[in-house]
């Protein structure tokens, strides 16, 4: 009997948005009902490979086992995207906190942080949390951008209607018209 290394294996592991970003442990139950024990590294990007060295299929005689595969697939996150080391955030925002500001907590894949809303923010405004993005590879970490979007209270607000309707300057600002910002 010849000595022939062992086949490489090929699995599939679904790991979350954050895991991909901050790392993880992760278990992977093979089809025979084994299980292998995989360390999710820090910044992973989805369709990356993990090869786990001698965890595949045995060899022929005394050669070595094959490698385990492992594709990770990154589940999509309904608040995250990611654009290279950086990732982006919508973030709704109160008129209150538009119009006077304030601090407010804002998710990130390591967890919530206190971020300040300047006063007169509007809908589009784009806030930068330095470092909270996925980690680089020389280095250090992207950033999280956190775009802020006014959301108005759900249902009629008398006291807003009223307000709104005796607001003269208000009334006569037209964001449409060429050259407001």
């Amino acid at each position: 009997m010849a000595n022939r290394r062992g086949q490489d294996l090929h699995y599939s592991l679904p790991i979350d948005f954050s895991e991909s970003i901050t790392g993880a442990s992760k278990r992977l139950t093979l089809p025979d009902g084994g299980t292998l024990d995989v360390t999710i590294p820090p910044g992973l990007v989805d369709g990356q490979i993990l090869r786990l060295r001698g965890k595949g299929a045995p060899g022929r005689g005394e050669a070595a086992p094959g490698d385990a595969l492992i594709e990770v697939e990154v589940l999509p996150d309904r608040r995250f995207a990611r654009e290279g080391d950086d990732i982006s955030l919508e973030l709704p925002i109160s008129l209150s906190e538009a119009v006077s500001g304030g601090r407010i907590r804002v998710p990130t894949p390591s967890g919530e942080v206190t971020m300040t809303v300047p006063k007169g923010s509007n809908t589009g405004t784009v806030m930068r949390l330095k470092g909270k993005g996925a980690p680089r590879r020389g280095g250090g970490h992207g950033d999280e951008f956190v775009k802020l979007k006014v959301v108005l209270p759900k249902g009629p607000d008398p006291e807003l209607e009223a307000f709104v309707s005796k607001w003269d300057k208000g009334r006569a600002f037209n964001p449409r018209e060429e050259g407001t910002s």
